[in-house]
């Protein structure tokens, strides 16, 4: 079965065709971060016109990558949510058209689901059951994951995301749009021992995050400082210890309280190179995507939509998307 998946749920175009007896085929993926960094943020009405404008090209490209032609395709896959409306109606309107011109089925993929999954694209994928982190500029979570579409969650954050906070606290410091990675960037210039951040909610119960908190003791740390760049490398490199660690405690928490040995960390986060060798310390084995697969990408929402329809996932012909769709609502096909 030859799945084409189409990812816009926010500020990236992807396109991808998954073939379930030989895997990805080709994938293809656009970048708005130019065009939303003139304005600080992603403004929604950009991001879902230029979604309109990228993704038949793309298209065109995978096709082209795997020689194959429309007519060669058994199902389609668009991410349903959750995400901004807007880009979500582009994509679910490009799919269903196109499903319904060349008589196909097509099925709306969870956005999260499409990252939990993104690790079983690579040479290694890991076996259910496992616990997944979720971890990303929108989503912070732990998940029991027993077998395709059981997911239990463990604990998420009662308010920023872990990426969320990379980026506020990057736009405190004077960093430009993205933030994240450039502070991440930052870090790796940064002087250990300089700065003591706290470890946020690991000294109660549960796997539960809170990283505003974070944000604000790295604002007071920041305006008590000299403002020197060696100043705003070391707090850099205290924050991004402080979210790594925090992540990394409740991990352990969250395999220990479900009583799994797998771990798969997916979401832009997962790309931060000190949380990847954090997390391998731990006493589980650790699976993560290709750095390209960490962020949204069309190959996850094509494996995902190939799964799907692969167990017999049905949906009616009329276009839809949910802005806010929590994981849990989900089941098995």
């Amino acid at each position: 079965m030859r799945v084409l998946g189409i990812e816009t749920s926010c500020d990236e175009t992807g396109v991808a065709i998954y073939d379930t007896e030989r895997g990805l085929l080709a994938h293809r993926l656009f970048s708005q971060i130019a065009m939303h960094a003139e304005y600080g943020g992603v403004v929604p009405e950009l991001a879902s016109r230029d979604h309109i404008q990228r993704v038949l090209p793309l298209l065109r490209e995978v096709l082209a990558d795997a020689q194959l032609s429309m007519q060669d395709l058994d199902g389609i896959a668009y991410t349903a949510g959750p995400g901004l409306i807007g880009a979500l109606m582009t994509g679910a309107s490009m799919a269903r058209s196109m499903a319904w011109a060349l008589n196909i089925p097509a099925v709306g993929v969870h956005h999260m689901e499409g990252h939990l999954l993104a690790p079983m694209l690579e040479d290694t994928p890991p076996a259910f059951p496992f616990v997944a982190l979720l971890v990303s500029g929108g989503h912070t979570l732990l998940v029991d994951v027993p077998h395709l579409g059981e997911y239990q969650i463990l604990g998420e954050s009662v308010d920023d995301a872990a990426g969320e906070a990379f980026d506020k606290t990057a736009k405190l410091m004077g960093l430009a749009y993205p933030g994240g990675p450039l502070l991440a960037q930052l870090a790796q210039q940064g002087r250990a021992g300089m700065y003591k951040f706290p470890r946020p909610m690991v000294d109660r119960p549960g796997c539960d995050f809170s990283f505003s908190g974070l944000k604000t003791f790295a604002l007071t740390t920041w305006q008590t400082s000299d403002q020197t760049e060696q100043a705003k490398a070391d707090i850099a490199y205290a924050f991004e210890e402080a979210v790594v660690d925090t992540l990394a405690i409740k991990c352990k928490r969250a395999l220990e309280q479900a009583g799994r040995k797998r771990l798969v960390v997916a979401g832009g986060v997962g790309a931060n190179q000190r949380l990847r060798a954090k997390l391998q310390q731990l006493n589980a084995e650790v699976y993560f995507p290709r750095l390209a697969f960490c962020t949204d990408n069309g190959a996850m929402i094509a494996y995902a939509g190939a799964m799907r329809l692969q167990a017999g996932a049905t949906e009616p012909a009329v276009i839809s998307a949910r802005p806010r769709w929590p994981l849990s609502e989900l089941s098995a096909a």
